[in-house]
């Protein structure tokens, strides 16, 4: 079978001709109908040879958003039927722990201890003709969603439907939310927020054809992620301060604007790989300002987000490429000319 790996460090990932896999005990075997390209796929073909090789294999396939139609049951795999289209949970765990049996495998207490890994980041993932699950219990039914245009809805959209929750009880009618970065996760973020919660959301990026975006999904307000920024924001909302910020960039310009847009008791909440510093403390920030930094999603988010997608509340903007041309979607991701996200059709 075709499969898109990355080979080489600092190399392009290619396309290779690989065998097809087999379903070991427990295990299911997806003939893979979609599969999305993310900035985290980027992030890791961009890390040094030594910190690469400390956390990850060569050859890998790329690809941690999946969806497919069930081919084949390893001996033992119950729950699913040769014929489902289904949606592939990623963040795996062990299934056992605290955590895993609240369905948050995303925070397994024992991944990192057992060298669990997700698909497309650490073991082989979703962009080939077949990919192997290591358990049903990591499937979820499309149940009539177009494969395509929801594949991204497993990261593009859990991810940021996570990290929307954790502040839903701050987002009540008069409150406002900053979504910096408006491009594969932040334009889907715009849309949980307006399903959600009756905020003011104002869009920050520097790409006009991004805010263009923005607005067109909702956004109340559009502004460039410049010096002006600020001044912008509180022109529109009359106070300098907003309730929560949800920077999917995280490099240190984000991080300065973002922090400055914090009063009492907003939130912080840092998505994007990108690093850098800010000062905490108790005369740093304003009272019970919080920072934090959630990672993916539950297995029951993913769940409630197909279920946002089912009812129309939220769409995600597709490029589709043939998996031939999957490293020219990651050469466009790389530059930053995708306008939502990238998406392989086998």
């Amino acid at each position: 079978m075709k499969a898109l790996q990355y080979v080489e460090v600092g190399a392009p990932p290619q396309i290779r001709e690989v065998p097809t896999p087999e379903p070991g005990p427990g295990q299911v075997r997806l003939k893979v109908t979609a599969a999305g390209a993310c900035h985290s796929d980027s992030f890791v073909m961009g890390l040094p040879e030594d910190e690469y090789l400390a956390s990850y294999p060569l050859p890998m396939t790329l690809g941690h958003e999946g969806v497919g139609i069930v081919d084949k049951l390893g001996d033992g795999a119950e729950g699913v039927s040769v014929g489902d289209a289904v949606a592939v949970y990623g963040p795996w765990g062990c299934g056992t722990c605290y955590a895993c049996a609240q369905g948050k495998e995303n925070y397994c207490e024992r991944a990192a201890e057992l060298g669990i890994r997700p698909p497309g980041l650490g073991i082989d993932g979703s962009m080939a003709e077949y990919m192997i699950v290591d358990s049903p219990r990591h499937l979820v039914q499309l149940d009539g969603l177009d494969p395509v245009d929801n594949v991204a809805l497993t990261d593009a959209g859990l991810t940021p439907y996570h990290a929307i929750k954790g502040s839903l009880g701050k987002l009540g009618p008069g409150s406002s939310a900053v979504v910096i970065g408006t491009g594969g996760l932040g334009h889907v973020a715009i849309q949980v927020l307006r399903a959600l919660t009756p905020a003011t959301v104002i869009a920050l990026d520097v790409a006009q054809e991004k805010l263009d975006l923005a607005k067109e999904v909702g956004a109340h307000h559009a502004f460039l992620s410049d010096a002006s920024a600020k001044d912008e924001i509180t022109r529109a909302l009359g106070k300098p301060t907003v309730t929560a910020v949800f920077d999917f960039v995280t490099i240190q310009p984000t991080i300065d604007l973002a922090t400055s847009l914090l009063g009492v008791e907003s939130d912080y909440v840092i998505v994007g790989v990108g690093a850098g510093t800010t000062q905490v403390g108790m005369l740093a920030r304003p009272y019970d300002a919080t920072i934090r930094s959630p990672y993916w999603g539950s297995r029951g988010e993913l769940i409630e987000v197909l279920q946002l997608a089912r009812a129309g509340l939220v769409n995600v903007e597709t490029e589709r490429f043939s998996l031939d041309e999957a490293p020219e979607a990651y050469h466009r991701l790389h530059e930053g000319t995708l306008r939502g996200r990238a998406v392989i059709v086998p």
